[in-house]
């Protein structure tokens, strides 16, 4: 999806699906939510892949979250800008004769030469705009991509026209330039929003990631590593030291100490010992226990938060459903004021070459790719922001209604911390070194995963920075 044209074509296309009551699309993450009506055979393999052709038949290829997000694994920060990169350096050449002319350097590129350059980022990376505003005809109804397509294809082939009939040594003004710079910038426009789009699911990764691939499941008094998605509940489960808790269960053997740190935001671990509840994504302390599991996968605390961020992030509050009304008739509306424009200017007078020249500005200025975007992208980062911070927002609404609180009352025994100890500063008796005593401290914790311990050497290692950092200064003003 493009645009709010495109988030309302598929909504449309979902509800009218039998055995859909509702189905809510957000641009920002690209996905689907639907709620089935009575009788609707959630379970039933053949109604998701009815609903999958839906999705198809509306022009647009459905992904599973798996594949989406095996996909979003395998980008980088540069993903996709290799195409925008060649569109920037085909139509440099188009652009600088406009920027050197206010200082007398009139450099115009022969047509040919202009055609040479254009044409591959007309035809190569506005092919994108032609199929997806293909298909949005084909569904009877419009897109940004359409606009696009019908603006620089406009000016391309106005440009196109003139030079075929200009007289033989005359120069007619041309526009390739302006096909080739709009391809190039609204290609590099969806690369950033692509970019944005993945920087704000980073919250929902991260806390995927605090559960552990693997565990090792006790089996016969043997240990068997096995991956953590395999866990059932009753699996007696071995975890070391410093290890996460792969899925929530009871401590059976043993005692130890839990940072559950990411749910409570203590700093200091809380004393386990066998009866006691243990969460899935927590950190063990210093002590080798044995856990039965009793829950696994989505039935997790760590997964229902994961689900509570997602849920936030995906419904649609009162802008956003506003915002989407608009969507629904905007290109259409777009398109029409686009054809006034055209008739106003040839009617006044003012030619055929001029009224389609203000035509394609209509076009192209209008590209509703923003309407759609805005709202859920700043959704998006608001409670994956709030998310890494340890605060989970029910709803997009709630996000929505927090502008009007003016103050926040925290039940908190005391105190309100970044959930991890720091060490503040060491007083020796008299005569001993404060600095040999804290390096002999971190020796004897060195190997312990206890928070205080894991505190104190981190004070260690920043003195040692410092002190790194005092001799690189002393050498070079030597």
């Amino acid at each position: 999806m493009t645009c709010a044209s495109c988030v309302a074509r598929v909504e449309r296309a979902l509800r009218a699906a039998p055995g859909v009551a509702e189905a809510s699309v957000n641009l920002a993450t690209e996905t689907a939510r639907i709620t089935a009506g009575p009788g609707a055979a959630v379970a039933d393999a053949d109604w998701q892949a009815r609903l999958r052709r839906t999705v198809r038949d509306a022009g647009y290829a459905p992904r599973s979250p798996d594949e989406a997000a095996r996909a979003a694994a395998q980008t980088g920060p540069w993903t996709g800008f290799a195409p925008v990169a060649a569109g920037l350096l085909l139509s440099a050449p188009l652009v600088a004769p406009m920027l050197l002319a206010p200082f007398g350097l009139h450099l115009l590129l022969p047509a040919w030469l202009q055609l040479l350059l254009a044409a591959p980022v007309q035809l190569g990376l506005g092919a994108h705009f032609y199929r997806a505003g293909w298909h949005a005809v084909r569904a009877g109804a419009g897109n940004m991509d359409l606009l696009v397509a019908l603006g620089t294809s406009a000016a391309f082939g106005l440009s196109l026209w003139l030079w075929a009939t200009a007289a033989p040594g005359d120069m007619p003004h041309l526009y390739f330039e302006t096909s080739a710079v709009v391809v190039t910038l609204v290609r590099f426009g969806k690369w950033l929003e692509a970019r944005t789009k993945r920087g704000t699911t980073a919250a929902i990764r991260a806390l995927q990631a605090l559960r552990p691939d693997t565990a090792r499941v006790l089996r016969r008094g043997k240990e068997v590593v096995l991956p953590a998605a395999e866990l059932l509940p009753g699996d007696r489960v071995i975890v070391l030291p410093g290890e996460r808790f792969p899925a929530d269960g009871t401590l059976e053997e043993g005692r130890s100490q839990a940072d559950e740190s990411l749910l409570t935001g203590e700093p200091l671990p809380l004393d386990k010992q066998p009866g006691d509840r243990l969460t899935g994504g927590a950190v063990n302390g210093d002590g080798r226990i044995v856990m039965a599991v009793t829950a696994t996968g989505a039935e997790t605390v760590l997964a229902r938060i994961v689900r509570l961020v997602e849920d936030a992030q995906a419904t649609k509050p009162p802008l956003q459903r506003l915002v989407d009304r608009v969507a629904a008739v905007f290109v259409p509306t777009v398109l029409g004021i686009a054809a006034l424009t055209a008739a106003g200017w040839w009617l006044a007078g003012a030619g055929a070459e001029a009224a389609l020249v203000h035509a394609v500005a209509v076009l192209v200025i209008a590209c509703p790719c923003a309407l759609g975007l805005a709202t859920p992208a700043a959704l998006m980062a608001g409670t994956g922001a709030a998310a890494r911070r340890g605060i989970l927002v029910r709803d997009a609404e709630a996000l929505e209604r927090a502008r009007r609180v003016d103050t926040v009352a925290f039940d908190k025994t005391g105190t309100l911390t970044l959930g991890r100890p720091r060490l503040l500063g060491v007083h020796p008796v008299p005569g001993a070194d404060a600095g040999a005593l804290l390096r002999a401290a971190a020796a004897l914790q060195a190997g312990s995963e206890h928070p205080l311990a894991r505190a104190v050497l981190a004070a260690v290692a920043e003195r040692a920075d410092h002190a790194a950092g005092a001799i690189e200064i002393g050498r070079a003003h030597v």
